[in-house]
Parts: C-alpha cells; structure tokens; sequence
C-alpha cells in the first residue's frame, strides 16, 4: 500500500492570531480612551474659579470631543476586526468540510471493490437460507 506524507504550512501569523492582535490593541485603546474621558468629566463637574473656568471647561470639551472621535472608531475598528474573525471562522469550518468529504471520498476509492458477481452471490445465499 503506498505510502502519503502530509506537509502542513504554517502561516504566521495565523489570521486569527492577527485578528486576536488586533482586538487587544483596540481593547486598550477604548480602556485608554474611557479613562482619559472620565478625568475630563470630573474637570467639567469639579468647581472651579470663574476667571479659569472659561479656558477649562472649553479645552475640557474639545478633549471630550476627541475621545468621543478616538472611541468610536475604536467601535469601528473592533467591528472589523470581529468581522474578519467571522470571516475565518466561516473559512475554516467550510475547509473543514471540504477535508471531511474528500477523506470519505478516499476512503471509497481506496476500498477493495466487490465484483459483481460476488455481491450477486452474497445476495442470493441470504435469500435463499
């Protein structure tokens, strides 16, 4: 019987890997983010004098603006990144069933086939007993 050698690649990084990479940067990213916003908020709520309180509150705002900007397209960019994992994920198990239908196919063609004759004769005797 001959013999089949199997070579694996190994592509690195590996999609989902990279995907995985990806989402815990952005993770830190909105963890970032939401700390950064909660400091400007107690700025905005604290109480403050009314000669420095024009140029606080206003650059305070503008801050909260740019963390409302840097949060939402770290939510963009986590939906990507969810949607290539969704992608993989689909990939795979579609490979998946492709390897699973073309071993079932191997296994047939590597059985021994029956003649005719012998499968003729198989079915008379278990009629004829």
């Amino acid at each position: 019987m001959p013999q089949f050698q199997q070579t694996v690649t190994v592509i690195s990084p590996n999609p989902l890997e990279h995907a995985l990479d990806q989402n815990e940067a952005i993770q830190e990213s909105v963890e970032q983010s939401a700390a950064e916003l909660c400091v400007v908020s107690a700025v905005l709520s604290r109480e403050i004098p009314d000669e420095v309180k024009t140029c606080e509150v206003i650059q305070a705002i503008q801050r909260t603006e740019e963390l409302e900007d840097r949060i939402q397209t770290s939510a963009d960019d986590l939906a990507k990144v969810n949607q290539t994992l969704k992608d993989e994920i689909s990939a795979r198990a579609n490979l998946e069933r492709q390897l699973a239908a073309a071993q079932a196919e191997l296994s047939r063609a590597q059985a021994p086939p029956k003649s005719q004759l012998a499968a003729h004769l198989q079915s008379q005797s278990l009629f004829s007993s």
